[in-house]
């Protein structure tokens, strides 16, 4: 008979893991697929990425082989290496199902339509404490002064004891006053951007000037000109983020006002 052929997939996150992790999943898988007779195919890996969701990489290609029936069984870790979405993870199970791949994982086995259900609703609860948590250590942090994600041009964050707090970067500073005063006389966003662009001045992302980052959205508050931290007020949970589940990819949406957080930074 012929050896059932295995495709490994490993997955670890940024935020807790590192590259050693991919190494010690797939040295494992590799064991227990062979000694249930199986032969490695390929081996999947996708580095420092959620597994919230499925745009990534990895999981991408081992889904267009086994389409192509490249192999008989994934081996995992764990089902939440492959996702911890709910939807996410019984996609990828109908989808290999249809294919006649089975899975199988260290933690649980063989899987089957059982698990997706009751694993996919724990990893969905998972995310969405891990979610809270998160949230509300970041709220202690805005309210004591402290960055609660993100960067602020013209502002550096502090790194070390004083993690979190923001210290004025003079360079980018100079370039800050520069834009309120031009746009205090009645110059546009538009000719702004084009006037440090024409001077070779990288903007916040290390890229070019446009219009929108001079101007932005004044309801989201984004945009130089509507940030509110130039002025001494730090506003948080304007917005919220949520995945798009059609695209797989992260959009914003605006909080209702009652639930913003306005301090006065100094």
């Amino acid at each position: 008979m012929a050896m059932t052929r295995v495709a490994i997939y490993a997955r670890y996150s940024s935020d807790m893991q590192s590259d050693a992790s991919i190494e010690d999943q797939i040295r494992l898988c590799e064991e227990r697929a062979r000694s249930a007779g199986g032969n490695i195919i390929q081996c999947y890996t996708d580095h420092a990425t959620s597994g919230a969701s499925l745009m990534r990489p990895g999981i991408q290609m081992l889904m267009q082989d086994a389409a192509c029936g490249r192999f008989d069984v994934v081996y995992a870790e764990a089902l939440d290496r492959i996702s911890r979405d709910q939807e996410d993870i019984a996609a990828v199970y109908k989808r290999l199902s249809f294919a006649d791949i089975g899975i199988t994982t260290l933690s649980e086995g063989e899987v089957s339509q059982l698990h997706i259900g009751l694993k996919g609703t724990m990893n969905a609860l998972f995310l969405k404490d891990l979610a809270d948590k998160t949230r509300r250590g970041l709220r202690g942090r805005v309210e004591n002064g402290r960055s609660g994600g993100g960067k602020c041009y013209g502002y550096d964050v502090v790194i070390g004891d004083d993690r979190g707090q923001r210290t004025i970067n003079e360079a980018d500073a100079t370039i800050v006053r520069q834009i309120f005063e031009d746009y205090a006389v009645g110059k546009s966003p538009r000719s702004i951007a084009m006037a440090l662009n024409k001077k070779g001045i990288k903007g916040p992302t290390g890229k070019g000037w446009g219009q929108s980052t001079i101007n932005g959205n004044c309801q989201r508050g984004t945009g130089l000109l509507n940030n509110e931290l130039y002025i001494g007020r730090l506003v948080w949970n304007r917005l919220r983020y949520m995945k798009d589940p059609e695209t797989g990819k992260r959009v914003s949406k605006l909080n209702p006002e009652d639930q913003w957080l306005s301090l006065i930074h100094i």
